[in-house]
């Protein structure tokens, strides 16, 4: 009889300068079947060295911690200057506000979204797997008010959009408004593979890494707005 499949475990890391926490978040992560804690680290200095060494697919990553915060760790990450990463993790950032502009530039670098440390451990394992399958753990609209904060959007449309095809620039805003694929695929008469499709030829187009870099394009460059 053949072995049933054994599909592989999200591989997490944890980045935070309270060692009780992130312990707690190892055990309630540890736990999950589709799941597992491979690197631990208390700054964002240790956090890169750790990152590089074990590969994961997503990184929790607190927002303060000295003498490297998570912000300024996230920027590295993203940029990869010195190609110490064979590949480029999921971040989301950690915070103690809801309402958090470190959060927010954290997001322009290249994070996936942020979770308040109060969350349940329910959503937090869940934020994880949307994460790891390339969704945002942050309302579009919650984004964009964060963004506001920032220096105002370029008023410039990019060429790189300009030169999506029409169907695709339909696909763009309905994910920079935060639907789904099942609700664009009834918006919009498509299939739930190609609106799959358009996204991946929109992300390469425009040189982004998931839907919450659509997002931030479309807020910045005053796309739909």
């Amino acid at each position: 009889m053949d072995e049933p499949l054994t599909l592989p475990k999200i591989r997490v890391a944890l980045v935070d300068d309270q060692q009780l926490f992130r312990s707690g978040l190892a055990v309630i992560i540890g736990a999950q079947p589709d799941m597992a804690v491979v690197a631990q680290a208390a700054n964002g200095t240790e956090a890169l060295g750790e990152i590089a060494a074990h590969g994961p697919d997503v990184v929790l990553m607190d927002v303060q911690m000295s003498p490297m915060d998570g912000v300024e760790a996230t920027r590295r990450i993203f940029e990869d200057v010195s190609g110490r990463f064979a590949t480029v993790p999921k971040v989301i950032m950690l915070t103690t506000f809801d309402w958090d502009e470190h959060a927010a530039t954290a997001v322009r670098h290249g994070a996936s979204g942020f979770l308040l440390k109060d969350s349940t451990p329910e959503f937090v394992c869940e934020s994880i797997r949307a994460v790891h399958g390339g969704s945002a753990v942050i309302a579009p609209q919650s984004l964009a008010a964060l963004l506001r904060d920032e220096p105002e959007p370029v008023p410039e449309i990019p060429v790189p959009y300009l030169e999506l095809t029409e169907r695709e620039r339909e696909v763009f805003n309905a994910v920079a408004l935060g639907l789904t694929n099942q609700e664009i695929s009834g918006r919009l008469f498509l299939g739930e593979s190609t609106v799959k499709t358009h996204i991946g030829a929109i992300l390469r187009k425009l040189a982004l890494r998931d839907r919450v870099q659509i997002v931030v394009y479309s807020y910045e460059n005053g796309i739909g707005r």
